[in-house]
């Protein structure tokens, strides 16, 4: 009698460590994934809360190249594109836009962090770095694309962006008229992949001429 129970509790345990065996891996398994989701979702979450306190500039001042290549140099731009907008062509691709009949001007559009660089600044660096006087035209760059645009993605830029061209104007530095347009951002066409980091790529640093 002794052997039969003693033959049966090994049965038992047996049993159970079989069963322990089969579904304690798929309940870890279903644990680690609970986890890693959590954690991915934690961190989309954080990238999120980032992005948002990013801002947007885009601006025109002749051959994009150039223009991308300057504000790439300042710090607290996280990010740039090169592309065109200000026309009247869906999705143009560069020989469109150097037809002249797209309507669009070679810009760069600018990812930044207001809490390192102000948008005050990045006009700065705007009106520095090309001749806002020559319409439609960068030093041998001529066509209505190098027009020198200011784009404004909401009212504050547009109030600051008409601020320093007033200030511009009254330092009286240019013996011509200042000619940039300040008009409200519109569609955003990014260029062709080989226009990105176009100088940068190639170890150059600058490609505009002024007049």
């Amino acid at each position: 009698m002794i052997k039969v129970k003693m033959a049966i509790l090994g049965l038992m345990a047996v049993l159970l460590l079989g069963t322990l065996y089969l579904y304690a891996p798929a309940f870890l398994r279903a644990a680690d994934k609970k986890a890693g989701n959590a954690e991915a979702g934690s961190q989309i979450n954080t990238d999120n809360m980032e992005n948002k306190n990013m801002e947007k500039a885009t601006f025109a001042a002749g051959c994009f190249w150039g223009v991308e290549a300057n504000f790439r140099q300042i710090k607290g731009v996280i990010s740039t594109s090169v592309g065109y907008t200000g026309g009247h062509t869906e999705n143009p691709d560069y020989k469109d836009v150097c037809t002249g009949q797209t309507g669009h001007a070679e810009a760069v559009e600018v990812i930044f962090d207001p809490a390192r660089v102000s948008y005050e600044q990045l006009l700065d660096v705007f009106w520095e770095n090309h001749d806002p006087t020559t319409p439609n035209r960068q030093g041998p760059d001529i066509g209505t694309q190098y027009r020198s645009v200011i784009f404004c993605h909401n009212p504050p830029q547009k109030e600051a962006a008409e601020k320093s061209l007033k200030k511009l104007e009254q330092e009286g530095l240019y013996k011509r008229p200042i000619v940039t347009q300040i008009v409200p951002a519109g569609v955003f066409f990014k260029a062709e992949d080989y226009h990105q980091q176009y100088l940068e790529k190639r170890g150059l640093s600058s490609c505009h001429i002024n007049d």
